[in-house]
């Protein structure tokens, strides 16, 4: 079902003091050109999967003459995010007519046999990475003006002319990040599936640390605060580009909306401009954020400066409590985030964010020692695990449950956890229940496995969060990820909350959190 929102009425408070110091740390991109590696032949195996048949050197296809109709396919070997740069050149007799072919990028090799014309997702198909290309005069170096996510390309000539074919003398991408993955040492975690996904959880947020810290590099290419959130935890752990983070909560900041609020995305092109979504759980991440970044660098200038718009965040989800002193359901509305879960209820899940979060701003509170601030807040805290009990815990079920139609879901029993409602002995023991029950609304995002490893940890379950995290990022891997991806079902690869798989982002921030709790959690690590 689409999931989107417009807000009437939406007007933007900007602080052009927050603005001007986020365009100060705005970071220079790192450019490395790479070249495509291998030519590849693709076809289907005996279940459809796609597959790759033969694979040649590269160099065999400088060798090739391409006439009409002629498709040849290329493997740059790793993911790339960055700019074509295709060299051109004929045979035969005088080129007597443009040459003409189509292009498309893949970040995994599906996306090659993919059949665009038949999409029809709700989402536009702009974010398919194909273009139409005419070139009037041969030889020529055809520079793409825009930047492809992607590690497979296709090329298929549409048209020459009976008179001469199309040469490709070289393929070279020039790659842009604001880090390099040179600059994190690898670590041996006595495994070797481990290191792997602890590999290609950097190279998934280097992926999408660009000018700001992109959800993901084909789509949606802007910043969404919940997906910077868990980016930034991984990067104090990895890169540790701490002006990225502080750059991003600047922009956020400086751009609030309607009663203060912080929009749930903000656009980085042509200018920074907030997308009109408010999202209840991401503008509260703020707190959350907030303190991850204060506690990476004791920076209490910047704390002090973005304390306001943390605690506001706070006192604004207070006016959507219902008489029962939870969060008022607004239904299928796009009002909250939590997962992409098919009809899953957000109320009891949101109310757990909004306890969690008060927990945030506690800390902030404490930290600037805003005695009236932690009164206010401590006494809401304790009013809301309260109500959340009283509302939502089914003593027959052993679970919480949401919504007039008392649902129980994986994402309700987690943040439940994570807010801390009951003891950890009582967390202990739900979770495991729930792992028991298996409830039929599951997690469907490896945003919503992070707050599943994340609850599993904080009850003293590292051994078994290890497991699931072989189990689930592992199995990705296994599938033939590069980076990891938006959305993972291992029983249903093709599965998309857009209606297409074609337009899933393959490279996705939110993915990117193993390395963030490996190297948290399983090693001494001084940040």
């Amino acid at each position: 079902m689409p999931s989107y929102s417009i807000i009437e009425n939406f007007e933007v408070h900007k602080n052009n003091r927050f603005l001007e110091i986020a365009e100060a740390l705005k970071p220079e991109l790192l450019h490395k050109e790479i070249k495509a590696e291998k030519e590849i032949m693709v076809g289907k195996d005996r279940q459809m999967r796609t597959v790759i048949t033969e694979e040649h050197p590269i160099e065999n296809l400088y060798t090739k003459s391409l006439k009409r109709d002629d498709t040849v396919f290329v493997d740059f070997g790793d993911h790339a995010v960055g700019y074509v740069t295709l060299e051109l050149s004929k045979t035969g007799s005088h080129q007597d007519a443009p040459v003409y072919f189509y292009l498309k990028f893949g970040e995994r090799l599906e996306e090659m046999t993919d059949k665009t014309a038949d999409y029809d997702g709700w989402l536009s198909r702009g974010w398919i990475q194909e273009e139409y290309i005419h070139v009037d005069v041969l030889p020529a170096k055809v520079k793409l003006p825009r930047r492809y996510s992607f590690r497979y390309m296709e090329l298929r000539v549409i048209d020459t002319s009976a008179k001469f074919q199309l040469k490709i003398d070289g393929i070279s991408c020039d790659t842009v990040s604001a880090v390099d993955m040179e600059s994190v040492k690898p670590v041996d975690f006595g495994d070797s599936l481990l290191n792997q996904i602890d590999l290609v959880s950097r190279k998934t947020l280097k992926e999408c640390m660009q000018d700001v810290f992109e959800d993901g590099p084909k789509r949606d290419r802007r910043m969404w605060l919940g997906d910077l959130r868990l980016q930034a935890r991984a990067n104090y752990y990895t890169f540790k580009n701490y002006d990225l983070a502080k750059r991003c909560m600047y922009i956020f900041a400086g751009l609030l909306f309607n009663e203060g609020k912080l929009s749930a995305c903000v656009f980085t092109e042509p200018e920074m401009e907030p997308d009109d979504t408010y999202l209840l759980d991401y503008a509260l991440f703020f707190s959350s954020v907030l303190l991850d970044y204060y506690e990476a660098t004791d920076d209490l200038e910047t704390l002090r400066d973005l304390y306001d718009v943390a605690i506001d965040q706070i006192r604004i989800a207070m006016t959507q409590l219902n008489e029962k002193n939870v969060v008022e359901d607004l239904g299928d509305a796009f009002w909250c985030f939590l997962d992409w879960g098919d009809g899953l209820n957000k109320q009891a899940g949101a109310t757990a964010v909004l306890i969690y979060c008060i927990r945030y701003g506690i800390r902030l509170a404490k930290i600037l020692d805003k005695q009236e601030d932690i009164s206010w807040l401590e006494e809401k805290q304790a009013m809301l695990k309260e109500a959340a009990v009283k509302e939502f815990w089914d003593e027959e079920l052993g679970m919480f449950v949401s919504g007039p139609d008392r649902q129980a879901s994986w994402a309700t029993q987690i943040w439940m956890i994570l807010a801390r409602v009951f003891d950890k002995e009582t967390n202990c023991k739900l979770i495991h229940h729930v792992m028991e029950v298996n409830p039929r609304i599951r997690m469907v995002t490896p945003y919503m496995y992070h707050h599943y490893i994340d609850a599993l940890i904080r009850c003293d379950e590292k051994e078994l969060a290890l497991e699931e995290m072989k189990r689930y990022w592992g199995e990705m891997i296994r599938d033939g990820a590069d980076t990891f991806w938006e959305l993972y079902n291992p029983y249903n690869r093709e599965e998309s909350p857009y209606g297409s798989s074609m337009v899933n982002s393959y490279c996705h921030a939110w993915s990117c959190t193993p390395t963030y709790f490996l190297r948290k959690f399983y090693m001494d690590n001084e940040k």
